[in-house]
């Protein structure tokens, strides 16, 4: 019986070894640990990083004169100038020898909640920073990413720097009083998002001009622009592409600031936000874009997004809803030549990186590790499939690729194996497609 014991506790100590070196491993910071973005076996074709080098860098921008509407008070909306931090990846020359690795400062937690202190982390990512910029090519198309609320700027590194290698100057913001290291109240998202998106590509699209003296002189093409949006993400960046906010949700923004009409500038019907449409915009992709369910679109509204709109969703969704609310977005945008791919039985994270290793500590709240996981899902294998499709998607809009056959698929990835994906590799999947109507 001793024996069987100590053989038990020999075998036991083994194994808790063997993990323990897993564990240890993933917290490395060599270029053989697998890192967000990285192909895993069964990654579909479109996935596979690009053939240009990447560059990051952070630049911070300020935007003067805007409403503080979290300091409102006596029926006065006060002014502040607002910052903005962005990181910029984009197509690069590196030194022989350099390596394209970069460490990334992130924070788990939010600003001024108790029950969640923020804890900062860092991990590791394909790029090289402040790496000289690729000009021999010309302009690179823009796309301008939007996280979700509570995120950051950072919460898309898989997609961003995949993006980047396949020649894009892509755009990520941290919005300010919508992140983790500075949560504020929800009236700032809900009159912000947009403003910010548009701020920012009007900036970067300055930067880029051939005469500025900032490293993406020349090589942005703000004329071939996407947009990029996550749940709050979402819900800004349908706006700036042409879907007008409802009077629900100024009747809902009223009641949450005593009485501010602030974001009545980007509903429907308003006269600076019919000027404020934009026609570099040529495409967008929508992560489970919060909104619909609490009325933020009507019919009237959705009708103003023309631009191909590529939108994922979680058919359990219960953040922004599925049903009532992801997959009724994409059935009003009537005027939309639209996609909808769906994992069947993924809630909301559809779209962030995996968890990192630090939320899997012990003794941390549940809501960290699952404000990047998803229950029934590999977020890795999500992580690829987006890498897939966003490939397809905007190479189509942007780069006039004939990636026409990885979206012109059969509704249901259980039927037949998608184009594009490994035998037996797509399955739990849906896509639907609607074109515009006459």
């Amino acid at each position: 019986m001793k024996f069987k014991t100590v053989r038990l506790l020999l075998l036991l100590s083994s194994s808790l070894f063997f993990y323990g070196l897993i564990f240890t491993a993933s917290a490395q910071t060599d270029d053989n640990q697998f890192i967000f973005g990285d192909a895993l076996p069964d990654a579909p074709e479109l996935s596979a990083r690009g053939t240009y080098k990447v560059g990051v860098r952070t630049l911070e921008f300020v935007n003067k004169g805007q409403i503080d509407i979290l300091k409102r008070k006596d029926n006065i909306d006060p002014v502040y100038d607002r910052p903005l931090k962005v990181e910029v990846w984009y197509p690069a020359i590196l030194p022989d020898g350099a390596k394209e690795l970069v460490t990334y400062d992130q924070v788990m937690g939010a600003a001024n909640n108790p029950q969640r202190p923020l804890i900062p982390y860092t991990f590791q990512g394909r790029a090289s920073r402040d790496a000289a910029p690729l000009t021999a090519e010309g302009a690179f198309p823009l796309i301008v990413v939007s996280h979700g609320y509570l995120g950051s700027r950072l919460l898309l590194t898989y997609l961003t720097e995949n993006l980047a290698s396949k020649g894009y100057i892509v755009v990520a913001i941290d919005h300010t009083e919508s992140t983790y290291r500075d949560a504020g109240g929800f009236p700032s998202t809900l009159l912000n998002r947009p403003k910010d998106i548009l701020f920012i590509l009007n900036q970067i699209a300055d930067l880029g001009k051939t005469k500025s003296k900032n490293f993406l002189s020349g090589i942005v093409d703000a004329e071939n622009t996407a947009l990029i949006g996550y749940s709050m993400g979402g819900y800004g960046v349908l706006n700036v592409a042409g879907a007008g906010y409802s009077q629900t949700l100024l009747s809902t923004f009223e009641s949450l600031t005593s009485g501010s009409k602030a974001v009545e500038v980007r509903t429907t019907n308003h006269p600076d936000f019919k000027a404020s449409y934009d026609p570099r915009i040529k495409a967008v992709v929508a992560f489970a874009p919060w909104g619909m369910q609490r009325g933020t679109w009507d019919a009237e509204g959705l009708k103003g997004l023309k631009v191909p709109v590529f939108f994922v969703a979680g058919s359990q969704d219960d953040v922004s809803g599925y049903a009532d609310g992801i997959k009724a977005i994409y059935s009003g945008a009537v005027n939309s030549d639209r996609y909808l791919l769906t994992y069947i039985n993924a809630r909301h994270n559809v779209a962030p990186n995996p968890p990192p290793y630090q939320a899997l500590k012990p003794g941390l709240p549940l809501q960290e590790y699952y404000h990047y996981a998803e229950p029934a899902w590999n977020e890795k294998k999500i992580n690829n499939i987006n890498q897939h499709f966003v490939t397809a998607f905007l190479g189509i809009h942007l780069k006039k690729k004939d990636f026409g056959k990885f979206l012109e698929l059969n509704e249901n990835s259980n039927d037949k194996n998608w184009t594009g994906f490994k035998p037996r590799s797509s399955v739990g999947m849906e896509l639907l497609h609607a074109v515009p109507q006459k």
